[in-house]
């Protein structure tokens, strides 16, 4: 094993691979970006064309390999294609689709993919031979699932090497926590997670507060890596935001977890701003199955319009164009369960853009602590109509306000996520767990699936 190098040989175990088009792998693609491609590795199981940009060697592990053949071809009887996502296939979906609104069609949804989650894995020879052939240093993966835990533990035993396990929610204590499958999808869990924990010397996480609580929980170190930005981005002509006539907010995200629900409740607050002389219009982007979906919720907010859905490469423009950039988060008891440790891949980018951010979601999240840090912005961190329409009123009537906090967004996006430095600590946490994990790597062969 080269532990003297200054980039281990890493074996990525993700669902989506190394692409532009989700946030959770938009963050992958920026935190290897600059690694040496033959140093790079990646297993997934999505059915999505990887991208080259930092990564050359894929092994697809879709789910006709990785099910039974009993369960492949009756799930393929009850109308699923075999290729997209399982929740995507019509009986399914019609089922996440009355789920949306009938609890008891909710808890249907759930057991469902839950018994999909726990099911028996099958692993061909092919990627075992292939995994052991790329001799990695590390396994890294940020997990998500039983199964992809199963999975890249599966892969650490197999290459006898140790794993990063990367966490950016807190899917851990709330994946099956409603009692799924009387329990068992639960424990499943907490046992999977267990095992991997026992094959990993140090792990990540996506915020300073999940690494304490982390590293109380499991018992090993975790270092926080939220994504980074690429020094172009800091680079590109900000120019002054609009001082006079309309403020602009805007919105790019997704709008599911519930985040629809927060987005229309400042859709509704920007007729008080309006009411006091403050042209005010929100424009939100979200990818286009979403804006199909909860489109609908903002057709009545004269003060609401639903921009385009954005490539990567867009989204920078559309930052800059703004007077306000929006967070949200959800309310919902449940959902602020899942999130609060959460940093959402949009924030460093937010931070970096110049533009001042209106945070609008439960105070105590991670997401809203890391703007608040900042100092870049304005958070409303209660569920009440009259403080938002209050402080989003201060915040477009205040110039000055909105220049400091785009000042502050800028400095702290610079030391705390600028790509070069982010990535130099990256590279050294991997080297810290593949130099750890080399004493004994017997040990992780052995372990018990």
């Amino acid at each position: 094993m080269l532990l003297d190098e200054e980039f281990p040989r890493v074996l990525v175990v993700s669902h989506t691979p190394f692409s532009r088009v989700s946030g959770t792998a938009m963050t992958l693609s920026n935190l290897f970006s600059g690694w040496p491609k033959d140093r790079l590795g990646q297993v997934h199981t999505g059915n999505i064309t990887p991208s080259t940009e930092v990564c050359e060697k894929y092994f697809k592990f879709p789910p006709r390999d990785h099910y039974l053949p009993i369960q492949y071809y009756s799930m393929r009887m009850l109308g699923w294609n075999g290729h997209t996502p399982l929740q995507q296939s019509r009986p399914i979906a019609a089922v996440h689709a009355a789920a949306e609104t009938r609890p008891t069609m909710a808890k249907i949804y759930a057991q469902l993919r839950a018994t999909a989650d726990l099911s028996p894995i099958r692993v061909p020879p092919a990627l075992i031979a292939w995994m052991r052939d790329f001799r990695p240093d590390v396994v890294y993966s940020m997990l998500g699932s039983v199964r992809l835990t199963r999975i890249t533990a599966l892969a650490a035993r197999a290459c006898g090497v140790p794993v990063v396990p990367h966490f950016t929610d807190d899917w851990p204590a709330t994946l099956w926590a409603n009692g799924e499958l009387f329990g068992r999808a639960d424990r499943a869990v907490q046992e999977s997670i267990a095992k991997l924990i026992r094959l990993a010397p140090l792990g990540m996480v996506i915020s300073q507060p999940m690494a304490e609580e982390y590293a109380r929980r499991y018992q090993i170190p975790f270092s926080p890596f939220v994504n980074c930005v690429d020094e172009t981005f800091f680079a590109a002509p900000r120019g002054k935001a609009n001082q006079q006539g309309m403020t602009e907010l805007v919105y790019v995200g997704a709008l599911h977890l519930n985040r629809w629900e927060s987005l229309r409740d400042i859709g509704a607050a920007l007729d008080g701003v309006a009411e006091a002389g403050l042209p005010v219009r929100l424009t939100i982007h979200a990818p286009e199955k979403d804006l199909a979906q909860y489109g609908k919720h903002f057709a009545h907010l004269q003060r609401v319009r639903l921009g385009p859905s954005l490539a990567s490469d867009e989204v920078p423009a559309a930052l800059r164009a703004a007077s306000v950039l929006v967070h949200i988060e959800s309310f919902d008891p449940e959902i602020r369960r899942y999130t609060r440790y959460s940093v959402s891949t949009k924030i460093p980018q937010y931070l970096a853009s110049g533009r001042p951010i209106l945070g609008y979601g439960p105070a105590e999240v991670a997401s809203m602590n890391h703007i608040r840090e900042a100092d870049a912005g304005v958070i409303v961190g209660t569920n009440d109509s009259a403080t938002l329409v209050r402080d989003l009123t201060d915040l477009c009537r205040d110039a000055a306000l909105r220049e400091r906090l785009a000042r502050n967004g800028i400095d702290f996006a610079r030391q705390e996520h600028a790509r070069e430095n982010v990535a130099a600590r990256f590279a050294a946490t991997l080297r810290a767990a593949a130099r750890a994990g080399s004493a004994t790597p017997e040990a992780a062969r052995k372990q018990p699936a």
